[in-house]
């Protein structure tokens, strides 16, 4: 132990010690630096904003500044093709020199998709059915059936479709709804002498519509027209219409006067 305790008291181990310290300072030092250079620290630079930009002209911007790129494609009908519809990372982020900027395409082709099976699902699930697949709803119409508002059938371009008929994405889609009233008739009530509140309330009641509101000579005061005539109106030969019809109506501001036969 002395001899160890000696030898520390000596040049030779003061050196050895220097010279060790100066080592490890130097080997961290160059490893600092060295990591620094190799990760280009504080170089880089912003990323262009090329949403909204044409394919070739956000190709130019990335090539300027020495960035790369890869492209992928969506079908967007309501945007023009070739347009950048998004990228990763987004404008201004800080990136460094070479790195890869992710860019995705509207395409000019729409892809096709496969029709889902929507008969006698209620309109607001096959609206998001149809979103689902990239479809839209187009025109739509009532047919008479106990079922209200359930597709009953559907059609595109004119022509009829059904679950599995490959169509473009994007496509809109008509399709014909059950009124909810089906077949069965009501009795037709007789609206002469009723404003056009009275009317509906009083159509309301019976299951059916107020449709086409004529009026008839200089009307001073709308809500308190009365009707005059109606469409279709109670006869020997018809008494009863489905449920859901509408009835037509012409108002007047004159005074109604019922027509009594003569004796």
């Amino acid at each position: 132990m002395s001899k160890f305790l000696s030898y520390l008291k000596t040049k030779s181990f003061r050196n050895n010690l220097f010279a060790a310290i100066f080592t490890v300072i130097a080997i961290l030092f160059i490893a600092f630096f060295s990591l620094r250079y190799y990760t280009k620290h504080g170089q880089g630079l912003n990323v262009p904003a090329l949403k909204g930009l044409q394919f070739t002209q956000a190709v130019e911007k990335l090539e300027a500044l020495g960035l790369r790129y890869e492209v992928d494609s969506v079908y967007m009908m309501d945007q023009p093709p070739g347009m950048v519809i998004d990228q990763d990372p987004n404008a201004q982020t800080f990136v460094k020199d070479n790195r890869t900027i992710y860019l995705t395409i509207n395409t000019s082709q729409a892809p096709n998709v496969k029709f889902p099976d929507i008969e006698f699902k209620s309109l607001r699930e096959v609206q998001s059915l149809l979103e689902g697949f990239g479809l839209k709803v187009g025109d739509t119409s009532y047919k008479a059936d106990v079922s209200r508002d359930v597709v009953l059938e559907a059609s595109f371009g004119g022509n009829a479709i059904k679950a599995g008929d490959i169509l473009p994405k994007g496509s809109r889609i008509d399709l014909v709804l059950g009124d909810g009233f089906g077949n069965e008739e009501v009795d037709i009530p007789n609206l002469i002498g009723l404003t056009r509140d009275e009317a509906r309330f009083s159509l309301k009641g019976s299951n059916l519509n107020l449709g086409q509101i004529t009026y008839l000579g200089e009307i001073t005061d709308s809500a308190n027209a009365v009707i005059i005539m109606q469409t279709p109106m109670q006869s020997d030969t018809l008494t009863q219409v489905k449920k859901g019809t509408l009835v037509d109506v012409i108002l007047s501001n004159q005074p109604y006067q019922p027509v009594i036969p003569n004796d």
